[in-house]
């Protein structure tokens, strides 16, 4: 699969934007763009899957475009793939690696103008981790930023054993990933989360105690309060209500009503290499939308089927089948 250094080609194709704006109107397969060059600290990788996340589609509206790269950009943060070459400082990874990662630091100040759907692309060793070897390239692409994202607000939560937790938005890529990590790695006490009326099931199966149906329940209605509340959809003005005196509220989307607090994810691999025994255990899964996966040269409609809102778990481009 992998190219040697050798042998690398100097141009390759990715799909790029060269203007904002919706991804149906912007996106362009490209044939020719230069194949980029790893920088000391950086590995050369040969992208086998990309997952897509939100913030790929309102980068790309140019929703940050004041701290953005110069376009043309190559979208996408989620990459796994195969090391073919290294820069001179790396010291963890060597050619032939089969690794994963989020590829910009910072989510939204000045992500890489070249990003992982692409046959090739550069990242900081920092960001990456080796992939755990029961995860497919799809399965691995599928995690970093929403394993990550859900990961750093526990973490900002001071979650721990014995807390209890409501997720909003249980079911998308980052509360699958709230869900089985506040359970497998940090033992909550009681799992509260929020999904429409045919993925309560699910919320279950991630480990859920109770599944809140959010199209004929109000959350902070509920007698039951939380020591925190994660907000992954953007209702910050009713998490508050739900969160008992004291107890903590974190944000991902939308304007913050105090107490709640929100973050913007810094990656990192180190979080990926604490949280692969739960990985490798199948403890932690990672959730892929049934209808979640799509060719490379069918970009376009895997951003348009996240656009729908109503994704479960995560969707991911296969660049090499």
């Amino acid at each position: 699969m992998a190219s040697s250094a050798a042998t690398l080609p100097s141009k390759m194709k990715a799909w790029t934007y060269p203007e904002y704006g919706k991804s149906s109107d912007v996106l362009k397969l490209q044939f020719d763009v230069v194949v980029p060059q790893p920088r000391d600290d950086q590995v050369l990788l040969q992208v086998v899957a990309a997952g897509i996340n939100p913030i790929d589609f309102k980068r790309m509206l140019g929703m940050f475009k004041n701290i953005d790269s110069p376009l043309p950009i190559i979208p996408g943060y989620d990459v796994a793939g195969v090391v073919v070459k290294v820069g001179s400082q790396v010291k963890k990874f060597k050619e032939g690696d089969q690794v994963y990662g989020d590829i910009n630091e910072k989510a939204v100040d000045h992500p890489t103008q070249f990003g992982t759907i692409a046959e090739f692309t550069v990242v900081a060793e920092k960001l990456l981790a080796l992939k755990p070897k029961n995860l497919s390239f799809v399965e691995a692409a599928s995690l970093p930023l929403v394993i990550e994202t859900a990961y750093e607000g526990l973490e900002r939560c001071h979650f721990s054993a014995g807390k209890s937790i409501l997720v909003l938005g249980g079911a998308g890529g980052v509360g699958t990933m709230i869900i089985q990590l506040a359970k497998q790695v940090y033992g909550a006490s009681k799992i509260a989360a929020t999904a429409s009326t045919g993925k309560l099931d699910l919320l279950k199966s991630l480990g859920a105690d109770l599944p809140i149906d959010y199209t004929n329940q109000n959350f902070e209605d509920l007698p039951e309060k939380f020591d925190v509340v994660y907000d992954a959809v953007g209702q910050c003005e009713r998490a508050v209500k739900a969160v008992k005196e004291g107890g903590d509220v974190v944000t991902i989307y939308g304007a913050v009503v105090p107490p709640a607090t929100t973050f913007m994810l810094t990656s990192n691999g180190a979080i990926l290499e604490k949280l692969e025994p739960f990985l490798e255990s199948g403890k932690v899964k990672p959730m892929i939308d049934p209808n979640g996966i799509f060719p490379f040269s069918e970009t376009p409609q895997a951003f348009a089927y996240l656009e729908t809102g109503r994704v479960t778990g995560k969707v991911v481009i296969s660049i090499i089948p």
